[in-house]
C-alpha cells in the first residue's frame, strides 16, 4: 500500500477552487480536506494549484518524432514514442490518445509507414510500463483513401484502439473549403497551377469513389471492436445530421458555428482544439474556439499539434475570456474522459484516480512544475 499527502494546494474541482490538502491511497484519490497541513512528510504545494490530469484525445505529435523531418523516419520508433512521452506528461496530459493517420492518399506516405510501427510500439508490454503517461490509441480515418479498409482492418481490434474518427480531407470542403489554404498547407509539394487543379480534381473523384462506401465499413468495424467514433471537420448541419444518423458521439473540430451549434443543441460532444484558443483563431480560417465558448457550445479541447496549448488555453479562458477556472479545466479533463468512457479519471474525487499537476503561475504564464499519475510522480 502507497500514500501521499499534498497540502497547501489550490484544488481545481468540478466546480470550484479550494484551498486545502488531499490524501492519497494506492493511486487513489481517498481524502480531501480544508486547510493547510503541517505533517512533516507531506508534498507542500505551497499556494500552488492542483489541476486534474488532463485527458487528450487527439494529438498529431507522436507523428513529429516519428517523421523528424520531411522524409526523414527515425530508426527507432520505440525511442520516438518515449520522447514524444515526456513531452505529454511534462504538458499535464496524464491519458493520451496518440492519433494515428489510417490512409493518406498515397502508398508511398510517410504516415503509412508509421502506421504498424506505432501501434505495435504503443502495445508493447515492455515500452508501455516506462511511458509516463497512459497511452491509447485514436485512428484518423481517411475516408477518401482507397486502402483506409486495408490498412484499418488489421489494427481495429488492437486493445488500445479506443477512439476511431471519421475523416474527409477532400479540398473544397470541411476543412479546406477555402482551397487557398489548402495551397498554403500543402506549399512544401510546390505544385504548378495545372498540378494543383489536378490534385483537386482527382481527390474530388476519389471523393465520389470512396466515401460513402467506406464510411459505412468503418462505422461498422469500430462498433465491432467497441471504439468510440468522432466525426471530423463537420461545416453544415447536414454533416451533423449525417453523424447522428450513424449514432457517432463527438464532433470532432467542426469549422463552422452552425455545425458546432445543431451539433451541441442535438447532445453530441463538440470538440475544438486549444491551438485555436492560444492563437485566438483557426490557422485555416474557421470558426474560432473562443467564439464557442462565449455562446456556450464547446465541451472539450485537444492539443491537436501542440501539447503544451492545453494548459495555455485553460488560463487563457479564464483570464482573457471570463471563463470559471473550473469550468475551463473540465474542458481538458473530466469532459474528454466522459465522452469516451474513462469515468475513473479526470477530476478531483475521492475514489478517483489521483491524476494532478502542480501548476504555478508566473506573470500569468502557467508552468506546470511537476506531474502525478495514479499517485506516482512523472514529471
Amino acid at each position: 500500500m502507497t500514500e501521499m499527502l499534498v497540502t497547501n494546494a489550490r484544488l481545481v474541482l468540478a466546480d470550484s477552487i479550494l484551498d486545502g490538502a488531499i490524501g492519497v491511497r494506492d493511486g487513489l484519490i481517498q481524502d480531501i480536506g480544508e486547510g493547510p497541513s503541517s505533517i512533516a512528510d507531506a508534498v507542500d504545494f505551497e499556494g500552488d494549484f492542483l489541476i486534474p490530469g488532463f485527458v487528450e484525445l487527439h494529438t498529431d505529435n507522436l507523428e513529429k518524432h516519428l517523421q523528424p523531418r520531411p522524409g526523414v523516419m527515425w530508426p527507432s520508433s520505440a525511442a520516438s514514442v518515449v520522447a514524444h512521452d515526456v513531452q505529454i506528461a511534462g504538458a499535464g496530459i496524464t491519458t493520451v490518445f496518440d492519433a494515428v493517420a489510417v490512409g493518406e492518399y498515397s502508398a508511398a506516405s510517410a504516415r503509412r509507414q508509421m502506421i504498424t510501427t506505432t501501434v505495435e510500439t504503443v502495445a508493447n508490454p515492455r515500452v508501455r510500463e516506462v511511458l509516463r503517461s497512459e497511452h491509447l490509441l485514436h485512428l484518423r480515418c481517411e475516408l477518401a483513401d482507397p486502402a483506409v479498409l486495408d490498412i484499418y482492418k488489421p489494427i481495429a481490434d488492437n486493445p488500445y484502439v479506443k477512439l476511431v474518427s471519421l475523416m474527409d480531407h477532400t479540398p473544397g470542403q470541411r476543412q479546406w473549403a477555402d482551397l487557398a489554404k489548402w495551397r498554403q498547407f500543402n506549399r512544401d509539394k510546390k505544385w504548378t497551377d495545372l498540378e494543383f487543379d489536378q490534385m483537386v480534381a482527382d481527390r474530388i473523384a476519389a471523393q465520389s469513389q470512396y466515401v460513402n462506401r467506406y464510411r459505412t465499413a468503418v462505422i461498422d468495424l469500430a462498433r465491432e471492436h467497441g471504439s468510440v467514433l468522432a466525426s471530423h471537420d463537420d461545416t453544415t448541419p447536414e454533416h451533423v445530421d449525417e453523424a447522428m444518423n450513424d449514432g457517432i458521439s463527438i464532433s470532432e473540430f467542426p469549422t463552422s458555428i452552425d455545425a458546432a451549434a445543431h451539433a451541441h443543441r442535438h447532445g453530441m460532444k463538440v470538440v475544438m482544439g486549444a491551438p485555436n484558443v492560444v492563437r485566438g483563431g483557426s490557422h485555416s480560417g474557421n470558426v474560432s474556439a473562443i467564439d464557442l465558448v462565449q455562446q456556450d457550445l464547446l465541451d472539450g479541447l485537444s492539443s491537436d499539434y501542440v501539447p503544451s496549448s492545453l494548459m495555455q488555453s485553460v488560463f487563457l479562458l479564464n483570464q482573457s475570456a471570463g471563463i470559471d477556472l473550473a469550468k475551463a479545466v473540465s474542458f481538458v479533463s473530466a469532459n474528454p474522459a466522459r465522452m469516451v468512457g474513462l469515468d475513473d479519471r479526470g477530476v478531483i474525487e475521492i475514489g478517483k484516480r489521483a491524476d494532478f499537476s502542480r501548476v504555478r503561475l508566473i506573470d500569468g504564464v502557467p508552468v506546470i512544475l511537476s506531474v502525478w499519475r495514479e499517485g506516482r510522480r512523472v514529471s
